[in-house]
């Protein structure tokens, strides 16, 4: 069950159905993981700085059980990720940073319990 969390000082019109459902599937793709069990949230508008800077950008938070746990498993992540903002959304790879977060199933609750138990 993992976690994609967007934020971004880009205006909410830039990010639309069609794009949620994109960056679902580059995620799963990335990720290895089916789907119907992907989580999105994108936070358009927000006033941001990154690198000093608070010309266009995003901030993108991905966790996720199992595959965000080593540097080579995130930094192939992060290539398809960079790829997939640049083109979709027009940001220059200094405009973006991506933060991973590896989770246990003890930490992800789904069904009145946690995935360890499902």
């Amino acid at each position: 069950m993992p976690f994609v969390e967007l934020q971004s000082n880009l205006a909410a019109g830039c990010f639309s159905e069609d794009f949620l459902k994109k960056l679902c599937s580059c995620a799963a793709a990335s990720l290895n993981k089916p789907e119907d069990r992907m989580n999105v949230v994108v936070k358009p508008g927000l006033p941001m700085l990154i690198a000093g800077s608070c010309s266009p950008c995003a901030s993108v938070s991905v966790s996720a059980i199992g595959a965000t746990d080593s540097a080579d498993k995130n930094k192939e992540h992060s290539a398809k990720i960079f790829e997939f903002l640049s083109r979709e959304l027009g940001l220059s790879e200094d405009r973006i940073v991506i933060q991973f977060h590896a989770l246990q199933p003890h930490q992800v609750g789904k069904k009145g319990t946690v995935m360890s138990f499902l």
